[in-house]
């Protein structure tokens, strides 16, 4: 199904996880709403990277959800939340500030360990940028590796 013109269910809901597990990945009818609006997103992405996304992750069931050790509150289960990288653009540090930095009405973006970003768009457009690289936790605005806030 094509959700927006560069983006189909098919890339919001593949996981390697579930092919990898034999878990079922199949959003249920009402979350259907919530991909399109995440595609819509991700569009504008796309356009302001002017390059393609790779998608590691967007849609999870409960049961891919706890195979890869998300969170029972994870965005991705509501289909609201994408894991990103651009490799034609830059960095994911670079990718997150560029998001960051434009208009674009996200939730929450996230730069995660330094190897993707990731982005939700769930009602309500606080624009939370967030960094998280390991034990710590999460630390509030964009950080490069070497401990410097970018954002």
């Amino acid at each position: 199904m094509q959700l927006t013109a560069n983006f189909t269910l098919q890339d919001l809901t593949g996981s390697q996880t579930a092919r990898e597990q034999g878990l079922d990945n199949t959003p249920p009818s009402e979350t259907l709403e919530n991909l399109r609006q995440l595609a819509e997103g991700l569009e504008q992405i796309q356009g302001l990277l002017a390059a393609p996304l790779d998608i590691s992750s967007a849609y999870r069931s409960a049961a891919v959800n706890a195979a890869v050790g998300g969170t029972a509150t994870s965005h991705h289960l509501q289909g609201w939340a994408a894991d990103v990288a651009c490799p034609a653009y830059g960095p994911p540090l670079e990718v997150a500030l560029a998001i960051g930095a434009s208009p674009i009405a996200f939730d929450t973006v996230i730069l995660e360990y330094g190897r993707w970003v990731h982005v939700s768009f769930e009602p309500g457009a606080r624009r939370r940028l967030l960094s998280i690289y390991g034990d710590e936790g999460y630390l509030e605005g964009l950080w490069d590796p070497g401990g410097v806030r970018r954002a």
